[in-house]
């Protein structure tokens, strides 16, 4: 079984998440004057088995939002960067399999998990393990501006009375995540041993998962494959971006996707993954010309198919105003139990505000005359 240790964090935590709200001073220089506080761990990444010789600095500047070169190199300069558990130079140059950490001096407010009585729909719970159905516009786990009312606080007081739940791990129980604004299924670990073998299972491709999209635009075929590599925006840190000949800091992605209702100018699609990057549908269905609907982020909140009629355009917007985000829902989920080894799939129901956007277009096609364009 791979270890916890040889998995790169980001390959399950960063599933479809968005990324969490750094700035760039979120690596300090140096301690304050006087203060001889402990450093803590800011990011664990593990390089990938295929990565090419490359400078620390470009490879964590790839890896880090909102992070720039020369912070990197800063902190490096003050023994914050480590590799195996040393300090490295900004000219390091990463290998295969390196264990790579970013220190900080964080105060206790800054690392604190506060635990709050957060109501979760939890659609299944044993010893081992937990399945929340997370609401849309709920933060995964705390970070920078997000520091309550997250899924993990709601969780830390979920587990109070569990003492194999690590409540003092920043990221208690997650073995992957999704974004914000999209809603749906995570899964949950409540012991060290359930959330190693969960890992595990997220890094070596044998969880599945399905997610239900309304995207722009219709499809000539009814399903395809998209295998691009994703990696971070050279333009903008906080987005994604395909890169067809790889390189660049990108890690493999393929999504399998298949129409399941055409309504002219938007399509219902199911998308399943058989990687788990950051922001992969959104980035994968924007590259093949279907934006999801209302993605502010990659472009989808504007009105790109469709009739000029002043009719359609408030149509539309009524639409938004219905679904405020990207049409996403993280339907189904199927893994093996960590201790009973027997193969567990849980599905969801479209959240509210999917389903009156799907009904809205619906009635809106059925009263479509066919003469318009």
């Amino acid at each position: 079984m791979t270890r916890l240790s040889e998995i790169d964090e980001r390959d399950f935590l960063e599933d479809e998440n968005d990324f969490p709200d750094v700035k760039a001073d979120s690596l300090d220089d140096s301690m304050e004057d006087g203060e001889e506080g402990k450093l803590y761990e800011q990011y664990h990444i593990v390089a990938d088995k295929g990565q090419t010789l490359l400078r620390i600095d470009k490879f964590l500047t790839s890896h880090i939002a909102g992070i720039s070169r020369n912070r990197i190199q800063d902190a490096a300069d003050e023994g914050l960067i480590l590799v195996a558990g040393k300090p490295v130079k900004s000219n390091y140059r990463v290998k295969p399999l390196d264990v790579i950490s970013v220190m900080v001096p964080y105060k206790p407010l800054d690392t604190e998990v506060v635990p709050e009585d957060i109501p979760l729909d939890i659609i299944y719970e044993d010893s081992d393990l937990l399945m929340v159905n997370k609401p849309a516009g709920m933060v995964v786990h705390p970070g920078h501006g997000n520091f309550s009312g997250t899924l993990v606080n709601a969780l830390v007081w979920h587990f109070r009375d569990n003492p194999q739940f690590p409540a003092d791990d920043p990221r208690p129980g997650l073995v992957h995540r999704i974004d914000k604004d999209t809603s749906g299924l995570l899964v949950v670990a409540k012991n060290p041993r359930a959330k190693t073998h969960l890992a595990a299972q997220f890094f070596n491709k044998t969880s599945q998962r399905a997610y239900q999209a309304l995207v722009w635009g219709n499809f000539e075929e009814d399903s395809g494959r998209i295998d691009i590599p994703i990696g971070r925006s050279r333009n903008d840190r906080l987005q994604m971006t395909v890169y067809p000949e790889g390189g660049e800091g990108s890690k493999s992605a393929v999504t399998n996707w298949r129409v399941l209702e055409r309504f002219g100018y938007v399509t219902l699609v199911e998308c399943r993954l058989e990687t788990g990057r950051t922001h992969q549908i959104r980035v994968h269905m924007k590259y093949i010309g279907h934006p999801l609907f209302n993605d502010a982020r990659y472009g989808g909140n504007e009105i790109l198919k469709g009739t000029r009629f002043a009719k359609y355009k408030q149509f539309i917007d009524n639409c938004f105003e219905v679904c405020p985000r990207q049409a996403l829902h993280a339907k189904t989920l199927g893994f093996t139990h960590p201790t009973t080894g027997k193969e567990l799939f849980f599905d969801s129901e479209l959240p509210q505000d999917m389903q009156q956007l799907l009904e809205k277009w619906r009635k809106y096609i059925s009263a479509r005359p066919d003469t318009e364009e």
